[in-house]
């Protein structure tokens, strides 16, 4: 059912739904923006009259490439910047985060993009670097994140949007989900020997979207004043799976040959996530409509809210130890 669903969504067509009168004077901060998806939506926030537009990139040299790009195709200077954030490294989550707070008088939607999808085991931090990049640090970035965007809704009367970017083929692993859950998940995710590599991508897909649900729940718009919602923006032609081994590309690239949408129009969902307001809060987004329909059971049911739980307090726990009292102060 996922995956026909996921098909089927692919051939429609997206609309744009952010313009000029829901981003002009804004500031925004794009993680992943040297390409792809990210920097498609970083154009188009730029095309609509956005103030300020950060590039959080980890190679400076390309994300100074894309400013260049993104001036010459909009016709707009002085609205990019760019700034160094590598999702691998806990320090430089930290160091952005506070360059961030200390810097930018508001910001008005945070899209956590950046990504990695490997097929080969390798560590950051303690961990398969797949989980650090797109569960552990992203869960960082956003908790540290979210004080400066309470303080920015405050201050400008407007609710701010935190958006991560997830993806459904999470819901196609619950095998793998379930082969983690004895004892410590992240434990078991740190197992080279019952890691499936293959299938690790969608795997931390899942797992991040366990963590936002949850995170979103302890952090209601009612008392922080910040949407937090999940996007999942379908199959792109991006640099995502770059990567990975010449056999899984080589089938990775079979099926965005037969199905992909451009990045311009997967950026359409990232948009849509930036403007859908606060019934959006702690909900899937997908196709540029809210989509927790698509959620399975396995997930919404209290065996799922226990896994989110679980998955949450592991995150959360481990964040503690990185920098005490940045999750705790949260609730």
């Amino acid at each position: 059912m996922v995956m026909l669903r996921l098909t089927a969504e692919q051939y429609q067509k997206l609309p744009i739904l952010a313009d000029e009168s829901t981003c002009s004077g804004k500031t925004y901060i794009v993680t992943g923006s040297n390409s792809g998806l990210g920097l498609e939506t970083a154009r188009h926030l730029v095309e609509f009259s956005a103030a300020c537009v950060i590039l959080a990139v980890r190679n400076l040299t390309a994300g100074d490439n894309a400013k260049k790009e993104i001036e010459r195709s909009t016709g707009r200077s002085g609205v990019v910047q760019v700034w160094h954030l590598d999702m691998a490294s806990s320090e430089s989550v930290e160091t952005f985060a506070k360059k961030a707070s200390a810097e930018l008088d508001r910001i008005d939607g945070f899209v956590a993009n950046a990504g990695v999808m490997n097929d080969t085991w390798s560590t950051a931090e303690g961990m398969e670097t797949s989980i650090t990049v797109n569960v552990i640090n992203t869960l960082f970035l956003g908790a540290l994140m979210l004080p400066k965007l309470s303080d920015s809704g405050r201050k400008f009367g407007m609710k701010p949007t935190l958006l991560f970017v997830v993806s459904a083929l999470g819901y196609t692993v619950k095998s793998e989900m379930d082969k983690t859950r004895q004892g410590s998940i992240f434990d078991g995710l740190y197992d080279q020997k019952r890691a499936n590599m293959s299938r690790r991508y969608a795997l931390s897909k899942l797992l991040e979207e366990c963590a936002v649900r949850q995170f979103a729940s302890l952090c209601p718009v009612k008392r922080t004043g910040v949407i937090v919602n999940m996007v999942a923006p379908g199959l792109c032609s991006t640099g995502l799976g770059r990567d990975v081994g010449t056999f899984t590309k080589i089938m990775y690239e079979s099926v965005k040959a037969m199905m992909a949408r451009t990045a311009e129009v997967g950026s359409r969902t990232l948009l849509h996530g930036l403007v859908a307001g606060e019934e959006s809060h702690g909900k899937l987004l997908s196709g540029c409509k809210i989509k927790e329909y698509w959620v399975p059971t396995w997930l919404s049911n209290e065996q799922g809210q226990r896994l989110q739980k679980d998955v949450w307090n592991e995150v959360a726990a481990r964040l503690e130890r990185v920098q005490p009292g940045c999750i705790s102060k949260l609730s």
